[in-house]
């Protein structure tokens, strides 16, 4: 959430930024993601088909913690 807030465009940026309506909806405190050039979750597989052979499976890998850790949360505020 750093780098959104300071508005750099990284990996965890943009992750963050493409999870924010349902991380909101959790009560976590996300950043408006201010930056133009596209959604987040194009501008993120843009940065990876620029630095990493295999961007498809990081994209994909990215995507999947995400979820990972957007259900935990959901879990753990339902108890």
């Amino acid at each position: 959430m750093a780098d959104l807030a300071a508005g750099r465009e990284s990996e965890s940026s943009l992750i963050v930024a493409m999870a924010a309506p349902r991380l909101r909806a959790l009560g976590y405190d996300v950043p408006v993601d201010s930056r133009a050039g596209g959604p987040p979750s194009h501008r993120l597989y843009e940065l990876l088909v620029d630095s990493d052979e295999d961007a498809h499976s990081r994209y994909n890998a990215l995507i999947g913690r995400m979820v990972s850790f957007a259900r935990a949360a959901e879990h753990a505020s339902s108890r």
